[in-house]
């Protein structure tokens, strides 16, 4: 239980609601999720309103040419399921082929990347639907279908990553032709429309997954990857699916934490947690240089572990009960020094931090509860827009390895490793909480922070998501590997002492974006009352009724 009084005021408070509540980055699309919960849909219709609308309003972090990981829990049965909504590698996605176009990694952008891994975000979307729906799909996704028709409000963090990418020469023409139809980034509170978009939905909301796998769409899709060099085609598309299967779980203190399995990292969160666990967590100070210095070492070991280990499991075999169990933790804890920071070349990590998506989480009148996680990879994913569909095409396919050695390497129907996870626990046997994050590398790191946060320091889950925090780990190609990227409001002496400690500190502003979105529903375990977080990194809310 908590044992210190943490010296953090959120600027947002709880907002609380006794039936059913929506949170996510995006104000509008959380009101599209609360609406379809008023209209007497489940947790999983609203987020997939949400996610459609998000779909529209962020489509530099999330979409349909993307992937989607859910955690569902069942009230009625007491049980949380797992859907798998990730992009299979194209039957031609070989590393020969990439030999032969004299590429030894999958490039970060272009249509290469775009169309080696079928997009699996609406594939979910039905599964899930056909599995725990109540309302037509139609409905679900009519909101996401006028913002796109009639325009969507462009907020200042999506006008600033439009001209970030344009600057970069990310996007192309065809994305061009939808973001920036003047020539120049468009401006906050101005309106862009995707009409084809719009109509890409209008398949989906009548026939469904077939709307989207075959006919009109997937011929679209088929077509671009083939007149661009690329890879997937019809018959690629059309055996897309999202599968069932069950979450990996652990404990921590008294709850029960659930997340996503291999190929995501959700093994990364109960594999740091079960490594702090032997600690007195709540006597350190809360922020100060021992809570945050143990952290980042628990970090580095579980992402040492990830790196090596992780890929897909119908592939190559993921250790994971050893990874999450607590013996393994206590052999690994032996590497964790409380006064020096790790040497990097001891326990290396190889990814990057940067990274955008979108984490959605709704909690329905009945307690059923859906946390999802939606994402395109990189700012406009691959940056290509399949013309006539108004389809963002992920870059998820670059996590793939070309050593064919390496447990993620690529190979015909296989899914990457995946950065993104969603979470829920468990408390005295009820649903506690339902929360995730956006920030590729950065995400296990923010629930570890987050779950710490409630757990050990008492915090609400306003504050968890609010607080300032750290990430561990290169951020941008070029940047050493074992920098520390800290917000502000961290105390000085705590900086000094991690430099003192070896760490390698890189000190950003206050709320940077770069930190993640976090998001997150925790239900009081007695009166049953919604209690929402929501990160004013973003343009999120959380709605409740």
């Amino acid at each position: 239980m908590p044992r210190a009084s943490p010296p953090f005021s959120a600027g947002r408070p709880v907002t609380m609601a006794p039936n059913g509540m929506v949170t996510s980055p995006h104000a509008l699309a959380s009101e599209a999720g609360v609406a379809a919960l008023r209209a007497g849909g489940s947790a999983v219709d609203a987020a997939i309103a949400t996610s459609a609308a998000l779909s529209v309003l962020y489509p530099h972090m999330c979409g349909v040419g993307g992937d989607a990981f859910w955690l569902v829990f069942d009230a009625a049965q007491s049980r949380v399921h797992y859907l798998d909504g990730a992009g299979t590698a194209a039957r031609t996605g070989t590393i020969a082929a990439f030999g032969e176009r004299g590429l030894d990694e999958v490039p970060l952008r272009g249509p290469l990347t775009a169309t080696l891994t079928t997009p699996g975000a609406v594939a979910s979307w039905c599964e899930a639907h056909a599995a725990f729906g109540r309302q037509p799909l139609a409905e679900l996704l009519r909101t996401a279908t006028l913002l796109a028709q009639e325009g969507f409000p462009v907020t200042e963090r999506v006008a600033r990553w439009i001209g970030l990418t344009l600057g970069q020469g990310v996007l192309s023409e065809a994305a061009k032709d939808i973001f920036v139809p003047s020539g120049n980034a468009p401006l906050p509170g101005s309106l862009l429309r995707n009409a084809d978009l719009a109509r890409t939905f209008e398949r989906i909301a009548s026939e469904g997954r077939a709307g989207y796998y075959e006919g009109e769409t997937a011929r679209a899709l088929a077509n671009f990857a083939k007149h661009n060099g690329g890879f997937f085609d019809e018959m690629d598309l059309k055996a897309q699916s999202a599968s069932w299967g069950e979450p990996v779980a652990s404990t921590y203190r008294d709850i029960t934490l659930y997340e996503t399995p291999p190929p995501t990292q959700g093994v990364c969160v109960l594999e740091m947690l079960n490594l702090l666990e032997a600690f007195d967590v709540g006597q350190w100070t809360f922020m100060g240089p021992e809570h945050v210095h143990h952290l980042v070492q628990a970090k580095q070991i579980a992402y040492n572990d990830r790196d090596q280990l992780l890929a897909d499991p119908s592939f190559t075999p993921v250790p994971t009960e050893q990874l999450i169990s607590k013996a393994y933790a206590d052999r690994r804890r032996a590497l964790m020094d409380p006064h020096r920071a790790l040497p990097w070349d001891q326990v290396p990590s190889f990814g990057s931090l940067s990274g955008d998506t979108v984490y959605v989480a709704a909690v329905d009148a009945e307690g059923n509860a859906a946390s999802l996680i939606h994402s395109l990879y990189g700012v406009f994913g691959s940056g290509e827009v399949v013309p006539g569909t108004g389809i963002v095409l992920q870059n998820r396919s670059a996590y793939f390895s070309l050593d064919p050695h390496h447990p993620n390497h690529l190979q015909p129907g296989k899914k990457p490793l995946h950065t993104l996870i969603a979470s829920m626990a468990m408390r005295d046997d009820k649903l506690w909480s339902v929360l995730g994050c956006m920030g590729a590398d950065g995400q296990p790191q923010i629930h570890m922070q987050a779950y710490v946060a409630m757990v050990d320091y008492g915090l609400n889950v306003q504050q968890a998501v609010e607080m300032p925090r750290w990430l561990s780990g290169r951020f941008a190609i070029g940047e050493p590997r074992d920098l520390l990227n800290i917000e502000g409001h961290f105390a000085p002496t705590t900086i000094k002492k991690l430099e003192r400690y070896g760490h390698k500190v890189n000190c950003w502003e206050d709320r940077n974006e770069l930190a993640g979105h976090a998001h997150g529903i925790v239900i009081d375990g007695q009166s049953g009352v919604r209690l929402r977080g929501a990160d004013p990194r973003s343009d999120g809310a959380a709605i409740g009724y």
